[in-house]
């Protein structure tokens, strides 16, 4: 299945039915009076986040939305049906933007959250509606108020605990691979990884998600190589695994290309806890890799060594990332502490 984390779509909730004119009319009944149905209300366009959906593509091949329309209201007080409420399923994680691609309109964190994107228009009055003593017959109804319409985009941020971030070709795949059952696509070329992907790490009888995305260059805050829109699917996570190649001429230097590239993205990215490890150490000489630690640790704090072909320093790495994301979900909810459950 084609990864697809971006869509625009249109959505229009259904409009109200239009109110009745009717009288009743039956043998020796004189003066019957009005008797028109009101009109049915429209269906709304709800957006819902459910389980099993990891990807937007259902909107890759149909934009348009249409909810259904409320009935027109008949005779003998016979009022329309309401129009049916179309849903929109989504993966969670989802957030929902207006057309200038700023302005959130939800966001659809967990299962089961949802929102109205389109309310439906009421049914209009029929003649029944405006009887009175002043009026007894009258002879005419409102129509149907029509539904709303937009524009909106689909914006999908994963849910992870932990992602990898990080040069092309500095390991992250690699290391998914080593950790997950999760299959990316390895080779020794840059921008091998052109979809963000998700895996289950398994430590210590414990288990947390792991996302990989495309890797960085310098410039991809301004569109160089694929950009730096991909950084959107760990905004979620609680902590950062920054990996810098082994074999890259100055891990120091490929350390804050990276960093300036999450800098210059913004949203709270760079404010989140990392931690920072080289990779690739079967490959270096010792004294290269001595070389190599020295530079990274003028960059960064405390940078790890890491394998993820012999698996040296791998399960040192995934507790430190493990204890950092316990310590946040502790935070969390001391915070937001959950309700109390009564009998």
């Amino acid at each position: 299945m084609k990864f697809l984390d971006q869509a625009k779509v249109y959505v229009r909730s259904g409009d109200g039915g239009n109110g009745c004119v009717a009288f009743r009319r039956e043998k020796f009944i004189e003066f019957g009076g009005p008797s028109g149905g009101d009109g049915g209300r429209g269906g709304d366009v709800i957006v819902a986040a459910v389980d099993g959906l990891n990807t937007l593509i259902d909107y890759r091949y149909q934009q348009h939305f249409k909810a259904q329309r409320g009935g027109n209201g008949m005779g003998k007080d016979r009022a329309g049906a309401n129009g049916t409420d179309l849903l929109l399923k989504v993966p969670a994680g989802t957030q929902i933007y207006d057309t200038d691609g700023e302005t959130l309109l939800a966001d659809l964190v967990n299962v089961g959250d949802r929102t109205v994107l389109a309310r439906g228009g009421n049914g209009g009055f029929g003649n029944a509606h405006f009887k009175s003593s002043t009026n007894r017959a009258p002879r005419h109804a409102n129509p149907g108020q029509p539904g709303e319409e937009r524009w909106v985009w689909l914006r999908l941020k994963l849910i992870a605990d932990a992602g990898l971030v990080g040069l092309p070709n500095a390991g992250k795949s690699t290391l998914l691979a080593a950790v997950t059952a999760a299959k990316p696509k390895i080779a020794d070329y840059p921008f091998t990884t052109l979809t963000p992907q998700l895996g289950v790490v398994r430590i210590d009888a414990r288990e947390f998600v792991l996302a990989d995305i495309p890797g960085l260059i310098e410039g991809a805050h301004e569109g160089a190589g694929l950009g730096d829109r991909f950084l959107g699917h760990v905004e979620r996570c609680r902590v950062l695994l920054h990996l810098v190649d082994g074999l890259s001429e100055h891990a120091g230097k490929a350390y804050r290309t990276v960093r300036e590239e999450i800098e210059a993205y913004g949203h709270g990215l760079a404010d989140k806890q990392e931690i920072v490890a080289l990779t690739k150490a079967d490959a270096l000489a010792p004294d290269e890799l001595k070389q190599q630690v020295a530079r990274l640790k003028r960059a960064a704090k405390e940078p790890l060594v890491i394998s993820a072909v012999t698996g040296a320093g791998v399960s040192d790495a995934l507790r430190r990332l493990l204890a950092v994301i316990d310590t946040a979900q502790a935070a969390a909810a001391k915070q937001h502490p959950a309700p109390a459950w009564h009998p």
